[in-house]
Order: C-alpha cells, then sequence, then structure tokens
C-alpha cells in the first residue's frame, strides 16, 4: 500500500449568529457570535479526512483564516507518516517558521491557528489509527507521549524525565479507569444557565431544567455590577441550594484589587472558584487575588486565554491559580496541552478545561479523558465544562448523561462539522448570514 500523502489544506470561515440570544455573553464579551476557523487536510486517501478549528467569536474569524493558509505550506505535501512518527518535531516545525514566528511567538492569532492545524493533524492521525482520540493518547508508551511535547523553556518546571516518571506511575492501572470512564462518565458542570444577558426568568428556567437534568456543578458571568451579581448569585443558590458547587466567571473584567473586593462580597455565596479575574497576562496580579481569596475558600481559575505552556508554568509556580483551565485551542494543539497536564500533575493543581463556544466541548472531553487516565489518575476537584450550544452540527457530537461526558468511541477527535453546517454558517455568504444581514 502506498504511504498517505497530504495533498491539500483548506479553511473556511464558519460563523453562528448566537449574538442574537445573547447567548455566550459576559462582562468583556457582549455580542459573541461563537465561529472558528475551520480547517481540513485532504490526503492522497480519499476516505481519509483530518478536521480542525480554533474557536473564535465573530470578527477577526477572517483574520486566523489568513493565518492557517499562511502555514499550510509547512504540511501540504508531506506523507502522514513523517509527521505522525515524531509529533514532537513535527510540532515545533510548525511553530518554527522564522518569519511567521515574529508575529507570536506562540501567541496570538499565530498561535490559534497552529492549534487549528495541529488537532487537524491529531484527527487525522486518529482516524488513521481507528481510535478516538483520547484512546490513541491513552494507548501510547510514557516515552511516545514525552517525545510529542516541546519542552523548550519549561524545563526549569518540569524535565522529560519526571514527565515519563508521572505516566509511568500510572501505567498499571490506566486499564481500570478506562473501563470506570465508560461505565459512569466524565464529570462536567454547565454554564448554560448563567449568561450575564439572560433575564432573571430564564436563569430561573435554566437552572430547573439543568437540576432535572442532573447537573452538581453550575458556573454563572459576573463582572460589571455588583449589586447586579450579588442579585443573580442569589437567585441561582435560590434554585439550585449550597450542596452544589457555584462557580463565577469575570471574564477579565476587574483590575486586581477591583477583583479582590468584588469577590468578598460575593463569598456570601459561597463561589468555589473566580475565574479569569483579572487580565489573564497578569500572572502576578493572579497570584495576589488568590491569596487574598483564600481565606474566604474561592479559587482562583483560569487559563481560557492564557497563551502558552509557559504562561501556565508561570501561574503554577508563583501560586497564582487553584484550578488549571486549559484551552484546546489556545493553546498550539494537543501537544502543548499535554505540556500542560503534566505540568499541573508535577504542581498538584486539578485541570478543569474551559470549553463552550464551537467544538470547545467535542475536542476536551478528549484531553481531560486522557489526564484522568494516564495522568491525573484522579477525579478529585477535576470537572469540564459544558455549554449546551451547536452540538447538533457535528456528526458525532459530545453526549451528556446525568452532567457526564459519555466518552466518544468514534475515531478522531469529534470535530467534524455536517457539511450542510458548513455551507449554512460559511461567512459572509451562507444562507445563514445571507437572512440575518437583511434582518
Amino acid at each position: 500500500m502506498s504511504e498517505v500523502i497530504i495533498n491539500d489544506l483548506t479553511v473556511r470561515d464558519i460563523r453562528f449568529p448566537t449574538s442574537i440570544e445573547l447567548s455566550g455573553s459576559d462582562a468583556m464579551n457582549v455580542d459573541p457570535d461563537y465561529s472558528a476557523a475551520y480547517v481540513t487536510i485532504h490526503t492522497s486517501d480519499t476516505d481519509l479526512v483530518g478536521h480542525g478549528l480554533t474557536f473564535t467569536i465573530g470578527r477577526g474569524t477572517e483574520v486566523v483564516v489568513l493565518a492557517c493558509k499562511a502555514l499550510k505550506y509547512l504540511v501540504v505535501g508531506k506523507t502522514l507518516k513523517s509527521l505522525t512518527q515524531d509529533m514532537g518535531a513535527t510540532w515545533r516545525m510548525i511553530t518554527s517558521d522564522s518569519q511567521l514566528r515574529w508575529i507570536g511567538p506562540e501567541k496570538g492569532v499565530i498561535h490559534l491557528a497552529t492549534a487549528a492545524i495541529v488537532n487537524a493533524l491529531w484527527d487525522l492521525y486518529a482516524k488513521s489509527e481507528k481510535k478516538p482520540l483520547w484512546k490513541l493518547l491513552v494507548d501510547m508508551t510514557p516515552e511516545e507521549l514525552v517525545s510529542c511535547i516541546d519542552f523548550r523553556y519549561i524545563t526549569d518546571a518540569i524535565t522529560p524525565q519526571e514527565a515519563i516518571h508521572i505516566l509511568k506511575s500510572n501505567q498499571d492501572s490506566k486499564n481500570q479507569r478506562v473501563a470506570e470512564m465508560l461505565k459512569d462518565g466524565l464529570p462536567a458542570y454547565t454554564t448554560s444557565a448563567g449568561w450575564l444577558g439572560y433575564s432573571d426568568d430564564k436563569i430561573k428556567t435554566l437552572c430547573r431544567e439543568a437540576l432535572d437534568q442532573g447537573w452538581n456543578y453550575f458556573k454563572i458571568k459576573v463582572g460589571r455590577d455588583v449589586n447586579d451579581d450579588v442579585r443573580r448569585m442569589r437567585i441561582i443558590r435560590e434554585e439550585i441550594g449550597y450542596e452544589r458547587k457555584l462557580m463565577v466567571d469575570a471574564n477579565q473584567w476587574w483590575d486586581v484589587n477591583e477583583a479582590i473586593e468584588h469577590m468578598k462580597v460575593l463569598s456570601e455565596f459561597k463561589p468555589w472558584w473566580i475565574e479569569e479575574p483579572t487580565s489573564p497576562d497578569d500572572i502576578l496580579g493572579h497570584a495576589t487575588i488568590a491569596k487574598a481569596l483564600a481565606p474566604y475558600g474561592i479559587g482562583v481559575a483560569t487559563g481560557e486565554h492564557c497563551a502558552n505552556r509557559v504562561m501556565f508554568k508561570q501561574l503554577l509556580q508563583a501560586n497564582a491559580i487553584k484550578f488549571c483551565q486549559i484551552d484546546s485551542c489556545r493553546l498550539g494543539g494537543v501537544n502543548e496541552v499535554l505540556s500542560v497536564l503534566l505540568m499541573a500533575k508535577k504542581f498538584n493543581i486539578p485541570v478543569c478545561p474551559h470549553a463552550g463556544g464551537v467544538g470547545l466541548c467535542e475536542y476536551v472531553q478528549h484531553l481531560s479523558l486522557f489526564d484522568y487516565v494516564s495522568v491525573s489518575a484522579t477525579l478529585e476537584d477535576r470537572i469540564v465544562e459544558y455549554v449546551d450550544h451547536l452540538h447538533e452540527h457535528f456528526v458525532n457530537p459530545c453526549v451528556i448523561v446525568n452532567g457526564k461526558y459519555v466518552p466518544p468511541t468514534e475515531p478522531g477527535y469529534s470535530i467534524t462539522i455536517r457539511e450542510q453546517s458548513l455551507n449554512d454558517h460559511e461567512y459572509p455568504n451562507g444562507s445563514v448570514w445571507t437572512r440575518v444581514n437583511q434582518i
């Protein structure tokens, strides 16, 4: 059989008009249109196609599309085997174009594009091995997994040898945890009831629906007005009680001191964590907030806008977070996520991925399953975000039962969008946008 060759990479600007109903609204992002730069890797085997995306919220998606196109030359024309036999070298190659790297490096638009392409390669790899992505990772040896990681800039926090030791310590009990996940599922939390633009009545209705569906973990958006936040948190606590966990997310709205004072007021409602309390780049600011809120039993969570493994390294080293929130495509794809999972394990910080958007839930279920089975080996304080939007557009959407993710079994990274959905939502000429622009 001849080798599979990557013969093209195409990118589409896909947008969903979620701003109409204010789904996804928060203090900083008041009117998001959930969107994606959607990559398709075509191969010489017409039955083998890889997909990947980077989540965006509307305007600017076209910029990420252009960045993906700028990077495509790095993979087109190569064999699949040449790219997958050393995924670490492949990741370093994609992030090391000396001219494109200048507009990062390893952050911003160029890194978002990197994630879309890298994740598409992993989707292709998993499909070629006829395994879901999480199982492909679980089945790798510790040495194979560690070879996927670029340790440049992080060896002062974790070395390849330490990473191998972590993975080896969990080898003998992996199958037991795989069986547990297939039987019980992966614990999740819902953000669907707590968008900032929702009315009080809608929040009450959505909370009651979530309770009926078996949810025990809830998150709401806060930040703009402390009195408004108090009212909304009181409503939710009246609906869900105090036996369930409630988290809050400020989406970068506050200065450091403002975050501390605001959260002291909200502490009466016993929030488990405050997410993105200030600028995502402010490592020391997060550390100051974490120290100030610890006596109130409130942890700091962040990572949704954490650009790379180096920033996560600093957050962990500075004791700035109690919860590590990886994002599947803010980081540079699966390879870089692996490095953060291992650092978090070394620093004994639970990983609770950011999800929602377009495809993020489909992505992160794989990452958290791998984390539990091969890295953390514990579910303590570990939950995965879930938002009930747009899953119907995916060929293999994530499945939630009683507030838990059901492990996917189809080969790949669960990110393939239905062709009709792509055609309808392509911006600006898809039929959905033609109708919206006429309103």
